[in-house]
């Protein structure tokens, strides 16, 4: 027999019906996922792989849980490329509420999600919190080839534990981004603890060499030459000296003097001495010099300080009256301890020793953040963080572009969108690093080299010989 003539299918009031019904079956058996679409971020030209993806986005939809298999035994097989995963999940998922709720808001970002936003897609990532595990979808049926009321009503969703290959897993809710804190190609860093501050002392002498002024810079230096100064009168003492070079632009390996700093004031000058360059294979250089009285003598350090990763700033408090403030600068060794101060200009007025004072060992202070972004204050080279322990100041990042620095500081940056700058956060100084797997055999292929050296002598233009 024929269907019903007096029956309209595909009455949109039906329609409407089968899917209320259909939602609020889902609100009361189902449970919240979390829907995750894929961002693009860089594909290969050739073969059009996703080789750079990340995940920031997330929304929440009711799921109707339909089977949940290979969960039990023999879930899991050893196969020739290691440890297969055969569980699966099927979610179903109202048509409507995902169109209605989740597909707008794509729409913003349609060419990140390669302009397909009207339904999920294979590739997306669901997040079950029943046993805190994200699932990537294989398979969607978004098209079914029968189905009545002329209408689909839902999505059915087949997923798989989801295979972590660094994507950058951003939603800001925790229980979702700490879920690969161990997988991956993780640095290990050990950052400094606080650092203490540099001291030192001085004192105040007559006809001392207060500055040292550089009239010609010289050529042809490949070497530092020695600065000498003339002798004080009998019953002074000799200052000294040290110069600061600079390369010679357009001449590699040939400096020139870019300046001259004091090591010792000296005292007891009654003229200014005269100043030479010896050695260091140029030619060239001339300085000149001048006398105080009332200035600093030679800087004494007290305390070396620990963990600077740039020479600290030193102070020098003022004279009582009329002068003129000395000045000086710092030069640090290994653990970033104070080896020396220069003093640059000697000053005058003082009647006492001035105080001197060098600033902290830069911030070492506060907290890093799961997947904030982490900046090698030398090197540049950036990482996301995974996991941070403030007790043991040990970091753990991932997706570096470049190498670390032992002795550089980690800052951590986060985007201020309200103001539209950076915010630091944390900066500590590096230890230590530890590069995951990069002592691993197999992670390097070691093994597989060595076992090839054995059937292929790869130092040969043509392995396989010449014919």
């Amino acid at each position: 027999m024929a269907t019903n003539q007096f029956f309209t299918h595909g009455n949109f009031a039906e329609q409407r019906l089968v899917q209320d019904i259909i939602n609020e079956q889902l609100r009361m058996y189902g449970i919240d996922v979390y829907y995750m679409p894929r961002v693009f971020l860089k594909n290969d030209s050739i073969i059009k792989e996703n080789i750079l993806n990340k995940f920031t986005d997330h929304y929440i939809i009711e799921a109707y849980l339909n089977n949940y298999n290979g969960f039990g035994a023999g879930g899991d097989m050893l196969g020739k490329f290691g440890i297969q995963v055969t569980d699966t999940l099927s979610l179903i998922i109202s048509r409507e509420k995902f169109e209605d709720f989740i597909s707008p808001l794509m729409e913003d970002n349609a060419s990140d999600y390669n302009n397909l936003t009207t339904r999920p897609r294979e590739g997306d990532l669901i997040y079950f919190p029943l046993n805190d595990t994200i699932y990537e979808i294989k398979f969607i049926e978004h098209e079914e080839n029968f189905y009545q009321l002329n209408k689909l009503y839902t999505y059915q969703l087949s997923c798989e534990p989801f295979m972590f290959e660094d994507e950058i897993i951003n939603t800001t809710i925790e229980d979702i981004d700490n879920n690969f804190e161990d997988i991956g190609y993780n640095t290990l860093i050990t950052l400094s603890k606080t650092g203490s501050t540099a001291g030192a002392a001085t004192t105040i002498a007559n006809g001392v060499v207060s500055k040292i002024y550089l009239v010609n810079d010289g050529y042809g230096y490949t070497s530092s030459p020695t600065v000498a100064i003339s002798s004080a009168p009998l019953g002074g003492k000799n200052a000294t000296a040290v110069a600061i070079m600079t390369s010679y632009p357009g001449s590699p390996g040939i400096f020139a003097v870019e300046r001259i700093v004091i090591t010792n004031p000296g005292g007891g000058y009654t003229t200014p001495p005269t100043i030479s360059f010896i050695g260091g294979g140029g030619s060239g250089a001339i300085a000149t010099s001048g006398i105080s009285s009332g200035s600093i003598g030679v800087i004494g350090l007290t305390t070396y300080g620990s963990y600077y990763a740039t020479p600290p700033i030193v102070t020098i408090s003022a004279p009582p009256g009329a002068g003129t403030t000395a000045i000086a600068e710092t030069r640090i060794g290994t653990g970033g301890t104070v080896t020396a101060v220069y003093v640059t200009n000697a000053g005058s007025g003082y009647t006492v020793a001035p105080t001197i004072t060098f600033e902290t060992p830069g911030i070492t202070t506060g907290n890093y953040y799961l997947n904030q972004t982490v900046i090698g204050s030398a090197t540049s080279t950036s990482a996301v963080v995974k996991t941070w322990d403030y007790d043991t100041k040990i970091l753990k990042v991932y997706r570096a572009d470049g190498r670390f620095k032992i002795g550089e500081y980690l800052i951590g940056e986060i985007k201020d969108l309200e103001n539209g700058g950076i915010t630091t956060t944390a900066q500590y100084k590096v230890e230590s690093i530890d590069y995951f797997g990069e002592d691993d055999n197999y992670s390097q292929n070691n093994k597989f080299e060595e076992a090839g050296i054995d059937i292929l002598d790869f130092s040969e233009s043509n392995p396989f010989g010449n014919y």
